[in-house]
């Protein structure tokens, strides 16, 4: 294909160009049908911490910056403007102007303006403003947020933050108008995003229909989304196959399903790659008799990294620390720093050790612990919860499993309602910034196990201050290892997932270091 000279084409977009050979072929029209897991908590982004809500509500909603939906591995690199038009930092770091973008309207046909800006962030920094706030902590840098005018907004921070552009370039930080009250937000969401809510039925699904007023000219190319919720996954694997939905839920398949699914639907697009979700253990420690050290550490001990691996990913699975392990991930530590942490290598001896720290504790093969095993009731959760329940007994505790449906799963993790957990946690950016504010920073609402060393917060924060990359990620290598070894929340390993769609749906790109930032789906359509 030939670009006529004089032609001013964006850089990325003539790429694109180059690479399908088919610059023009874009059609409009057609409902895209995706599958879902599950019944979303809500619809509020700001309110909610889990990928049922996050993929199929971001349609609805602009950020002020993104990353690029058509570039699979997020970078800052690849952050673009969005209801930003442009930015500049402060010489000391400290302020970040933006520019907005003019003339774009909110779903009732209101205008956007930088007071939305403002009023969204308000919510994020000021307490009680939401009902939860799972990302409070991770904005915890940002003293105010102004409106300068209709269309400047300037973000002041306490100390500079590098990391902050990609903080704002997530999934999970769209901007909310000032307009609707919060509340609303839960199942009458507006935003000023390509698609609008139609229809938002529990155990049923999502209806979401193009956007005609929508600020960016020729998008979206679908008339609209519906996501259908069937909860039994190998209904869903046989529907897909079938023909009757055009997409999977994107991070639905495990490595055996996705193997199964490339025999059994050949003609279909299948994408496996890292999701920046890791499977762990959380544990209570304020509820005895999980208050007592020993007993955590003995949980920790039991952990067959590799078995887990082997059984729910066929051993593509990673370890790791919290941060998401190399080639996927940039600032996970390298392998063999992780095989010299505490409980991550010979297993036999790990277990003999748990099982004299419970005798410590007053329990043995004639006094077992029996505790409930809770996690959330979808599969990816059941069967490593299964797994745990078997290792446990390895250190003379009796675990009963406990599935709690996703509307009220994080509800109770968030109020520490549970005893021991086997949870999945994800990181909307691949940045620590994310990973150890929202996790592991006192009093963060995603720190759901209540891990609080202080001393511990202020190398967060040095990490987060430090210009130098060679330098930050040794810091960020040290702080990593010091969790794992505080047995802070025992991670088990880095999942795989894949997402797959039928020959005729274009335009999706699946993102490979988060699953949180790549469902806007403007780009996407049906070529039938």
């Amino acid at each position: 294909m030939k670009i006529r000279t004089g032609w001013i084409i964006p850089a990325a977009l003539a790429a694109a160009l180059l690479a399908t050979g088919s610059a023009w072929a874009q059609k409009s029209g057609g409902i895209l049908k995706i599958q879902h897991m599950d019944t979303p908590p809500s619809a509020s982004i700001h309110e909610e911490a889990t990928i049922s809500t996050a993929v199929p509500f971001m349609g609805l909603y602009n950020n002020l910056v993104i990353f690029d939906q058509n570039v699979a591995k997020n970078s800052f690199e690849s952050i673009v403007p969005d209801l930003a038009t442009k930015w500049a930092w402060s010489a000391d770091g400290k302020q970040l102007a933006f520019t907005l973008r003019q003339g774009v309207k909110w779903h009732d046909g209101k205008p956007f303006t930088a007071k939305d800006v403002a009023c969204t962030f308000e919510l994020l920094l000021v307490e009680g403003k939401l009902r939860r706030n799972p990302r409070g902590a991770l904005f915890s840098n940002v003293e105010k947020v102004t409106a300068d005018s209709d269309f400047a907004a300037t973000f002041h921070l306490k100390e500079r933050q590098p990391s902050l552009l990609a903080l704002l370039a997530t999934g999970y930080t769209p901007i909310y108008p000032c307009h609707i009250p919060s509340a609303d937000m839960r199942r009458k969401p507006i935003g000023t995003g390509p698609f609008k809510l139609v229809e938002f039925k529990m155990n049923e699904g999502i209806k979401l229909v193009k956007n005609p007023d929508y600020w960016k000219p020729g998008r979206p190319y679908l008339d609209g989304i519906e996501y259908t919720v069937i909860a039994d996954r190998s209904t869903r694997m046989l529907s897909f196959a079938s023909g009757k939905f055009d997409m999977t839920f994107p991070t639905d398949l495990t490595v055996p399903l996705y193997k199964n699914m490339i025999r059994d639907a050949p003609h279909a697009t299948c994408v496996m790659r890292g999701t920046g979700v890791s499977t762990n253990l959380i544990v209570n420690r304020e509820v005895p008799p999980f208050d007592d050290p020993k007993i955590r550490r003995a949980l920790a001990l039991t952990l067959d990294r590799q078995a887990f691996i082997d059984i729910l990913s066929e051993g593509e699975g990673k370890m790791g620390g919290a941060m998401l392990p190399p080639p996927d991930g940039v600032w996970g530590m390298p392998p063999e720093m992780v095989k010299t942490i505490i409980g991550y290598d010979n297993v036999p001896a790990n277990r003999e050790k748990a099982r004299e720290l419970m005798k410590e504790a007053g329990y043995g093969p004639d006094k077992r612990l029996k505790v409930k095993v809770s996690t959330r009731n979808i599969a990816t959760f059941r069967d490593p919860a299964t797994i745990l329940i078997d290792h446990l007994k390895h250190i003379y505790v009796d675990g009963e499993l406990e599935v709690i449906d996703t509307s009220i799963y994080y509800n109770r993790v968030f109020k520490k309602d549970y005893s021991v957990a086997l949870n999945l946690t994800g990181s909307a950016v691949d940045d620590p910034d994310v990973t150890f504010f929202e996790g592991y920073a006192c009093g963060s609402l995603r720190n759901y196990n209540n891990y609080c060393d202080p001393e511990m917060t202020k190398l967060f924060a040095a990490q987060s201050r430090e210009i130098d990359h060679e330098k930050r990620l040794k810091m960020v290598w040290e702080i990593d290892r010091k969790l794992q070894e505080d047995i802070a929340r025992p991670i088990i390993a880095h999942n795989r997932a894949a997402g797959c769609w039928q020959p005729y749906v274009k335009g999706v790109v699946l993102h490979s270091n988060s699953i949180y930032n790549g469902a806007r789906f403007e780009d996407v359509w049906l070529d039938k």
